[in-house]
């Protein structure tokens, strides 16, 4: 049966035993004016449905009652016990065509005259009319009717005669009379739906039988069986019993705490059991709290319907996926973002009519809202294919409100100009309208959907629509959490917000390193930010855990990732969540209390008030202290991730990040020599250490600072004296230099800083490592040419972006081929495109090929590969190449880019 059936037939049946017991008290109290109300109500709520869903003979009853019932509620007709009478036996209708429509699905044949002729009559003010009266007239009519049309035939066949094979009227009438009547008929069979003739109503509504052809039957008709499969429950009864769920969980959790400690005891099985039958009620507890998310989206269609009546739009809303179900108290609090967003959408994304067509696109924009259950979360996605955000209009409104000036938005990607629009007072309306302009929204947005433990990332293509996605937790009431402990205490991290679990030691791959006293891990080419949960909660006064190890929590809040240090991760558990209490709400590191299996109370963390705490929140914060934002990332933008050092003399130098692959203090004790050089054991092999200045002073005692460069399986240690700082900003080369090993001098941070070439050392590391220096200078015409590099190495990349950066080019990266032909898309425009040939997914003669059947055809590209044979060359040439460059020869990628661009 159809759910929407399904449920008009249960609520029906409840308003239809409320209007029995109703009307029975309004013919005792007829001048009781809220009882009139209460069942105008219920019948007019029965008829509105009833035409809702196409049931027209249901609708008519229902409609003449309402009618009758009207006149009541307006005094305009006296409240008798025939006319309760005239409206009771209306309801038995209801009901047998309701049971009907419940075996069948469609309603009965039958005919309603009668019945409604009664009630019109009522309504009209013909107090004495009944059901039987009005079927007597109704009959009588019909019988005139009957008449007149027999006569006008018979006319017509004496005018005209019988044609042969017809039969005449006194024929038809004597078959008519020798054929049984009603009485000689067998009695229909049982299971077979009553038909729908008048009940005859006698003098009490509570004892009313309807007449049935030659039947009777009772019109307390069986009780609806779909109506019985569901009952109503308060909703405090249902937080009542979730309530005492909790309850039994902490109980449960407490004694598998004890069997724990307990193995071999005969309460094991039972235990066990009984944890089993706890989880088995907790989910059927937390289903009677789930309800489909279309439950939030139910006013939306009204919403984008007025919406693009009131802009002159023609917008067609799309809900995909939804049934699927999510706690009712999440549901209650993602209400309203929902709603938001969409305005937002219809008022902000999709374009009017006459500029859809002006791009050729349809007329008719789409909403799309897409639901679906994704492990312990539920995804909402909310897109449109509008005109997409306009970045020029974030940039104007960022300046014009002090949120960032103009230098910092060149330095930003266009991700991060896009987060803007969740700060605070931010909009790009030209004026304040009922829809939009007045600057409250997607902060909210944001921060409602944060407070229960969800994330939401944006994507936007000028032109090509918006796509929001919201990832929130399916319930609130008991999560599973992570236990860890600092300095001996014990805290609860909601899973939801963890992301993996990292050790770190002296001795491991991973090792905690401080930047500028800020703690930072390495982790896979990302330089992650880390917090001390002890300095956080000012608990470095007490003894930390026994051992060397630090365990760090590496936890997401939106887009901004962090690391959590603390000195034991436990086990992951299902918490109940407790409200915190009044005195520590002002606290955000919290966002509640649980109780342990062992009856402990702990408190539960809460990342975004962590994330908020250490005031990396927020736009653009992945630019401080190297956030962990990945190499890939930062190789492309205009700015460049640089670790400052001094080495040799005073003045500070600079390297890219990016080519820096660990920090490392050498233990002195521990240096080697080899071939007049010094040399370290580092991971089973040699590294050999490499001074920044001829005449560096090796340290024989103490610990040195080491930059390590690696590629594959060599590695290079360049020896300095102090780390300085990490920090963000333009490779702007303002002095030249022909010392070797440098690039030359900027300012950097406020401060001159000298550059340094790291292909230069790697050289003195391994001679083969490269075959030649790089050409530092180009010819004035290629200064500002932009190139787009690919390839899926992050250190080629690292190591050629500066290269090719103060060699006067304006370098975009890309570290698949897939990534470079979005740029095409995007409508990106470069002079010359260097591409690697061996690559994952699309390798370089594939993209070559793509490069050449888009908008790019004309663009010079040049390949870089290992492999230079002629066969290669050939190869590359008849795909699309320009030119071939061995990768390792940047002598020669220069000379070629230069040798390219001037061509071209």
């Amino acid at each position: 049966m159809d759910d929407l059936l399904s449920e008009f037939l249960t609520e029906t049946a409840e308003n239809l035993a409320t209007l029995d017991l109703e009307l029975v008290r309004l013919e005792q109290n007829p001048n009781d004016p809220s009882l009139l109300s209460n069942i105008f109500r219920l019948v007019h709520t029965i008829k509105g449905t009833c035409g809702f869903l196409g049931l027209p003979r249901l609708e008519a009853v229902a409609h003449a009652s309402e009618n009758v019932l009207g006149k009541f509620r307006d005094g305009e007709l006296e409240v008798t016990p025939q006319a309760v009478t005239l409206i009771l036996a209306s309801l038995d209708r209801i009901k047998m065509i309701v049971h009907a429509l419940e075996q069948t699905e469609t309603e009965p044949e039958g005919e309603d005259g009668d019945l409604i002729a009664a009630l019109d009559a009522m309504a009209a003010g013909e107090t004495t009319i009944t059901i039987e009266t009005a079927a007597a007239g109704a009959q009588a009519a019909a019988a005139e009717e009957e008449m007149a049309a027999a006569e006008m035939a018979m006319d017509t066949a004496d005018d005209v005669g019988n044609r042969p094979g017809e039969v005449s009227l006194d024929e038809l009438e004597a078959a008519f009379l020798a054929a049984p009547g009603p009485e000689d008929m067998p009695a229909p069979p049982p299971a077979a739906p009553a038909p729908a003739a008048a009940p005859v109503a006698k003098a009490t509504g509570s004892d009313v039988v309807a007449k049935n052809g030659g039947g009777v039957a009772s019109a307390e008709t069986a009780d609806s069986a779909v109506a019985n499969q569901t009952i109503r429950v308060s909703v405090d009864l249902l937080e009542n019993l979730m309530t005492m769920v909790s309850e039994l969980v902490l109980t449960r959790n407490q004694l598998l705490q004890i069997m724990r400690r307990y193995k071999d005891t005969e309460f094991t099985v039972p235990l066990q059991r009984l944890s089993q039958v706890t989880s088995e009620l907790q989910d059927g507890v937390m289903k009677t709290r789930m309800q489909p998310i279309g439950n939030a989206w139910a006013k939306l269609p009204r919403i984008v319907r007025d919406l693009a009546h009131e802009l002159g739009k023609k917008i067609d809303l799309k809900m995909i996926g939804a049934e699927t179900e999510l706690d009712r108290q999440v549901l209650e609090l993602i209400k309203d973002p929902l709603t938001h967003m969409v305005r937002n959408s219809a008022d902000h994304g999709i374009e009017g009519i006459a500029d859809r067509l002006a791009v050729g696109k349809s007329e008719t924009g789409t909403i799309t809202l897409n639901a679906y259950h994704e492990g312990g979360h539920i995804i909402i996605e909310i897109s449109d294919d509008g005109r997409g955000l306009n970045i020029d209009k974030i940039k104007q409104k960022v300046i014009q409100n002090g949120l960032a000036s103009e230098a910092e938005l060149d330095g930003m990607t266009l991700q991060q100009i896009q987060q803007f629009i969740f700060k605070a007072g931010f909009s790009t309306a030209a004026q304040v309208t009922s829809v939009s302009g007045r600057g409250v929204g997607m902060d909210v947005v944001r921060t409602n959907i944060e407070k229960i433990g969800g994330t939401i990332e944006l994507n936007s293509r000028e032109g090509r629509g918006s796509s929001f996605v919201i990832k929130i937790p399916l319930t609130l009431a008991i999560v599973s959490a992570l236990v860890v402990a600092c300095r001996g205490e014990r805290f609860a991290i909601p899973q939801i917000s963890v992301v993996e679990l990292v050790r770190a030691s002296n001795n491991s791959e991973h090792q905690i390193e401080t930047l500028n006293a800020v703690p930072v891990l390495r982790l896979r080419d990302r330089l992650l930010p880390l917090v001390s949960l002890a300095k956080m909660l000012n608990l470095d006064d007490q003894p930390a855990e026994t051992g060397s190890d630090s365990f760090i929590v590496v936890t997401q809040v939106g887009t901004y990732t962090f690391g959590i240090i603390v000195d034991r991760v436990f086990d992951t558990e299902e918490i109940v969540v407790k409200p915190v209490a009044p005195i520590l709400r002002s606290i955000s590191l919290f966002s509640g209390n649980t109780i342990l299996g062992d009856g402990s109370v702990i408190m539960i963390l809460d990342p975004n008030g962590i994330a908020a705490a250490t005031g990396e929140i927020g736009v653009g914060q992945d630019e401080k202290h190297g956030d962990a934002v990945s190499t890939e990332v930062l190789a492309s933008r205009a700015r460049t991730s640089l670790l400052v050092f001094r080495a040799g003399d005073e003045s500070p130098k600079a390297v890219p990040l990016a080519l820096v692959a660990r920090l490392e203090e050498i233990d002195c004790a521990k240096l080697e020599w080899s071939d007049g050089r010094p040399v370290v054991q580092y991971r089973g092999r040699l590294m050999p250490l490499v001074p920044i200045l001829q005449g560096y002073e090796v340290k024989r005692t103490g610990t040195q600072p080491v930059l390590v460069f690696a590629d594959q399986d060599r590695s290079m240690g360049l020896m300095v004296d102090e780390i300085i700082d990490i920090v963000e900003d333009r490779i702007e080369i303002n002095l030249k230099t022909e010392r070797p090993g440098l690039m030359g001098s900027a300012i950097i941070g406020g401060k001159a800083t000298e550059v340094i070439d790291a292909g230069h050392y790697l050289q003195q590391a391994f001679a083969d490592w490269f075959d030649a220096e790089a050409q530092q200078e180009l010819a004035a015409n290629q200064l500002g040419k932009r190139v787009l590099l690919v390839d899926d190495s992050p250190f080629f990349r690292n190591l050629l972006t500066p290269l090719l950066t103060v060699a006067g080019y304006e370098v975009t990266t890309a570290d698949n081929a897939t990534t470079a032909l979005t740029y095409c898309e995007e409508g990106r425009d470069f002079d010359v495109i260097v591409s690697d040939i061996e690559m994952p997914g699309m390798n370089g003669f594939d993209f070559a090929q793509a490069v050449r059947g888009s908008r790019w055809q004309d663009v010079p590209m040049v390949a870089l590969s290992s492999h230079t044979s002629p066969r290669d060359l050939d190869r590359g040439r008849e795909v699309g190449f320009n030119d071939y460059v061995a990768k390792d020869d940047r002598d020669a990628l220069l000379q070629t880019l230069s040798q390219t661009i001037s061509v071209a």
